[in-house]
């Protein structure tokens, strides 16, 4: 038998977030067993954004995450984490709400990211108005010319200045790749192995003068597999916990289950060979053409023509079109999990077929209560 349907889909509106509990428990035993301990992962929270999920992969021995906003870092503080990376850099009231956390977490330990000294420099003076210490990782850009400071001689400058201010305390170096993203594992590692080796003998230098290794974060899921061969690094997938069409098909040598969906239900049938599902662009991501947002698992040879806020049109054959019913269900593997997860606020939650609960998306919020 196919491992999502529902045992009674009547009890879930349509469009909805379905989690298959067993599944992301699965997923987070598969990313501790390719880590090789689970020290060594720092898994971001972007893709799931759920204390839930956070306690299950806690209970697996994890301690340390990464996140992207200061709700995503309550989120995760809330759910019980001792260790916070915002892999962000922190700019305007976001400075203010990160020792607002500090104040309502004082369990937790926070840090976050910088790549300039401009930005040290005004975290420094948050933090030592406040007679604190922010402890800050250096953001590298090996490559992907999204974030991060270049990979020459003026990151030891950075590293110089950071650890020269009063209102700061070096936490180690945040290096992401993201634009790797080749699909055949020896081309990945190639690409990730050279990139990173640009970093190397700054790393070195740096670990010289602080005198001792520096933490080292490294990666996400596209090189998971690859940056896991350094013994020395920290790892931090995030979109291996609900996996998606887009890195499942993409990405081999990881084993990693699919185990979010979309249940949807047709709602019209206007015109021969034409199908309309409930499922628009407020309810999947799509930022990606047409042919990049769903895959129905339980529907073959249709064509996906187009969708508006609320809707999605399919083409289909004759005798599909025939045979299809107003109310039928349909199971929807996002092309994209992280933007789809944001748009919901609750996940049904299933396990063997059956609903069990729901879980909210908590950090699908810009503000938790900080």
């Amino acid at each position: 038998m196919s491992w999502y349907p529902l045992t009674n889909p009547d009890e879930v509106i349509s469009p909805s977030l379905l989690f298959y509990k067993d599944r992301i428990e699965s997923n987070v035993r598969s990313m501790v067993s390719i880590a090789g301990s689970p020290e060594r992962l720092v898994p971001h929270v972007k893709t799931h954004k759920c204390p839930e999920v956070v306690k299950i992969q806690l209970s697996a021995g994890i301690s340390k995450f990464k996140c992207a906003t200061i709700a995503e870092a309550e989120m995760v503080a809330d759910a019980g984490a001792p260790w916070v990376l915002i892999a962000y850099q922190l700019v305007g009231p976001n400075m203010e709400r990160l020792f607002a956390l500090r104040e309502k977490f004082p369990d937790t330990t926070f840090a976050s990211l910088v790549d300039n000294e401009q930005t040290a420099g005004l975290l420094s003076e948050v933090s030592k108005a406040r007679g604190l210490r922010a402890s800050v990782f250096l953001d590298v850009n090996n490559g992907m010319n999204r974030t991060g400071h270049a990979t020459d001689e003026s990151l030891l400058s950075l590293y110089r200045y950071v650890s020269s201010r009063e209102g700061l305390s070096f936490g180690g170096v945040h290096i992401y790749d993201g634009h790797i993203r080749n699909p055949e594992f020896s081309e990945r590692k190639a690409a990730a192995d050279e990139a990173y080796e640009k970093v190397l003998p700054l790393l070195d230098r740096i670990g010289t003068e602080c005198g001792y290794d520096p933490m080292i974060i490294v990666g996400g899921s596209p090189s998971f597999t690859v940056h896991t061969l350094r013994p020395d690094v920290y790892l931090s997938p995030g979109t291996n916990v609900l996996w998606d069409w887009g890195y499942g098909d993409r990405f081999d040598g990881q084993p990693f289950e699919h185990a979010a969906l979309i249940i949807t239900r047709v709602i019209s049938k206007p015109a021969a060979g034409i199908v309309t599902i409930d499922l628009g662009h407020k309810a999947i991501a799509a930022e990606n053409p047409i042919e990049n947002r769903l895959r129905l698992l339980n529907l073959n040879e249709y064509t996906l023509l187009g969708q508006s806020e609320e809707h999605g049109v399919l083409q289909v054959s004759t005798d599909a079109w025939e045979s299809i019913q107003i109310g039928d269900v349909f199971y929807a593997l996002p092309y994209h999990i992280c933007p789809t997860v944001a748009l919901h606020d609750f996940a049904t939650v299933i396990e063997g077929g059956n609903v069990i609960g729901e879980w909210k998306i908590t950090a699908r919020s810009r503000r938790v209560t900080v």
